[in-house]
């Protein structure tokens, strides 16, 4: 503590309950994901080239960077659940945090090319075929649903999985958008409709990665996780039976599903067996979902001369 002269005893007390980065089930969403948008990929691609809709185009580069994220994401779970070394003793969960950062960046350099090819394109409208528009966006709506879908479950408690449900959804979203633009083109003869259509796919896409790119920076930052309440937190523990106040609170994010928390907690009893940290344990990962816990407990008040710490039998 600054200010004060103390004499150390450092040992701590620690309560660990790990959770995987992705969930095992997950791994076959993502073989499903990356095989089911891959084909896709490539059919809007080839009826884009053949129809001239860029707004086809724009959405077969968008679902290729979806692959390229799903790849990302299912590489960083994976990484996720390799066990700690002595080199990386936390092991690799924070590939997730990278993997959504990545995913994040990515998607941002398709959305600025899709801009930029639509605002040429405002200048030049093209002849577009609007039956071939409807049928492949109608394909993409169905694949990118079922895809998203798979996501589902994780998609509350995983920033990574997160990501990947939200890319697809929107997708699913924007064949949607593609469909109706398609219907409007074939009924008013409107060409300018397509680029139109494709400003305001990047516009979507850009609102959604906004806050995953904010998300992920954050955690890359080791800043506390959005869905923590640090006041709360430290409100938690000094209301926990013997302790007199909480300093030195640090909690931030080991991957994108596990956060971790140290503490200095004073007491004027100092007590450290194994009921006391398994009661803050408890309280911490019921409450905050926090699941690495490392306390150091002090005896007496901030301005005492002197700080115990105890390991728990």
């Amino acid at each position: 503590m600054a200010g004060h002269s103390h004499s150390h005893s450092h040992s701590h007390g620690h309560g660990h309950a790990h959770a995987h980065a992705a969930p095992d089930s997950h791994s076959r969403a993502f073989m499903l994901g990356i095989g089911l948008n891959l084909a896709f990929v490539g059919i809007e691609a080839t009826y884009g080239i053949l129809s001239g809709s860029l707004a086809l185009l724009a959405d077969a580069g968008h679902n290729l960077s979806d692959v390229l994220g799903l790849v990302l994401a299912w590489g960083a779970s994976v990484l996720g659940r390799r066990k700690a070394t002595e080199r990386h003793t936390y092991g690799f969960r924070s590939a997730t945090i990278l993997a959504a950062l990545l995913n994040a960046l990515l998607l941002l350099v398709a959305v600025g090319g899709m801009g930029w090819e639509a605002v040429r394109r405002l200048g030049q409208p093209t002849t577009v075929s609007s039956f071939t528009i409807m049928s492949v966006a109608g394909v993409g709506i169905v694949v990118n649903a079922a895809t998203a879908l798979l996501f589902w479950k994780g998609r509350e408690r995983d920033l990574n999985i997160r990501g990947a449900f939200l890319h697809l959804a929107a997708d699913a979203a924007v064949s949607l958008g593609v469909v109706l633009a398609g219907l409007l083109i074939y009924y008013t003869g409107w060409a300018w409709l397509d680029p139109v259509v494709t400003l305001a796919i990047a516009g979507l896409i850009f609102v959604g990665t906004w806050g995953l790119l904010k998300d992920s920076v954050n955690l890359a930052l080791q800043a506390v996780p959005g869905h923590i309440d640090v006041r709360q937190v430290r409100e938690r523990l000094a209301q926990t039976p013997g302790v007199s106040e909480v300093h030195d609170l640090h909690v931030w994010a080991m991957s994108t599903t596990e956060a971790a928390l140290t503490a200095h907690l004073v007491m004027r009893e100092p007590r450290l067996d194994d009921a006391f940290l398994d009661d803050v344990k408890r309280r911490l990962h019921d409450e905050f979902g926090i699941e690495h816990i490392t306390l150091q407990v002090e005896e007496g008040a901030l301005t005492g001369c002197c700080q115990l710490a105890f390991e728990p039998a």
